[in-house]
């Protein structure tokens, strides 16, 4: 059984184990730099060492136990660490965020850079083409991508599907890194407001980091709707002005900065865990389906790859 993932965050990650423990053969596709989404960290060079960034998800959680059992694992190999400044049950991963989601990959054909174009059905087989190649055939495909990118690949081939995914609409979210030579004066370690910045932290205060100090200023979801077309070079002295002026800070002149727009940041959630087509061999997972949280992606993503399973093991049955 051939299985192509389009999207290789945490949500197609946990699928692709879900698939390869049942033995199914697995390919992922990502558009990005490197595995994650947004459970990404972003490096940044200044004359202080470098400065590290987790510029998506600041953290999660694991409530369910399913995901729960799994996050120990991570834990018993220094993956994850408890991060008590942003919550008594948050977790970030060691030494970034995306250490987890390496450690995923790492188990999988798994192809970064490349954008997914189309997906195409021929002669009871999938095939992925992209800005490289044309890729197939495969037995199955599942889109582990925002609803927002999922819905035109999904409309050509189950409308019901595709409607789906057309009514989710993300929010985006502009997030600034900025680093310091020197700590800024604010004792605690994360901010939250209710202006124009929603969260603010200290990254390098998270547990396993190295570095200068080093913030992630986070816009709120409605001024990030109103700027979403605005370029990061308009966006970054702004939303600098923001967290100084909403928490009476004077900063110093970084010793590097960036800002980064996350177009499809947060997503309210269908009421599905998944949509799939056990006939077309077409399935789609991810936070959009259940809720806005990283566990929420891979909780998804592992419901998903058991379906997918399960249907495999009906059709050797029939045979």
């Amino acid at each position: 059984m051939k299985v192509a993932i389009v999207g290789a965050g945490i949500a197609g990650l946990a699928c692709a184990d879900r698939l390869a423990a049942h033995g199914c053969a697995v390919r992922l596709f990502d558009k990005g730099r490197g595995f994650g989404g947004r459970m990404s960290t972003r490096r940044m060079e200044t004359p202080l060492g470098d400065a590290y960034f987790d510029h998506g998800a600041q953290y999660f959680t694991a409530r369910d136990l399913r995901f729960r059992k799994l996050v120990e694992q991570w834990q018993s190999h220094g993956l994850v660490a408890p991060w008590p400044a942003a919550g008594s049950d948050a977790l970030v991963g060691v030494p970034g965020m995306n250490a987890v989601v390496r450690h995923m990959a790492r188990a999988h054909d798994a192809q970064v850079g490349t954008t997914v174009k189309a997906i195409e059905r021929v002669d009871g087989y999938w095939y992925v083409r992209s800005d490289r190649d044309r890729d197939g055939p495969f037995d199955t495909i599942v889109l582990a991508v925002p609803a927002e990118q999922a819905a035109p690949l999904l409309s050509l081939h189950d409308f019901a599907m595709g409607r789906a995914a057309l009514r989710r609409h993300s929010m985006p979210c502009w997030t600034a890194m900025l680093a310091f030579d020197r700590p800024l004066p604010v004792a605690d370690d994360v901010l939250r407001g209710d202006g124009i910045v929603q969260w603010a932290a200290r990254n390098n205060a998270k547990p396993g980091r190295t570095g200068p100090e080093s913030w992630v200023v986070q816009a709120s979801a409605d001024w990030s709707a109103q700027t979403c077309e605005e370029e990061p070079a308009n966006i970054l002295p702004r939303l600098v002005s923001a967290f100084e002026e909403q928490f009476d800070l004077s900063l110093p002149e970084p010793l590097a900065a960036a800002a980064h727009r996350w177009r499809f940041a947060r997503a309210p959630g269908t009421g599905d865990e998944i949509l799939w087509n056990r006939d077309r061999q077409l399935g789609a997972c991810g936070d959009w389906l259940i809720g806005p949280r990283v566990e929420c992606a891979w909780l998804s993503g592992h419901l998903l790859g058991d379906a997918i399973a399960a249907s495999v093991s009906v059709a050797l049955q029939a045979r």
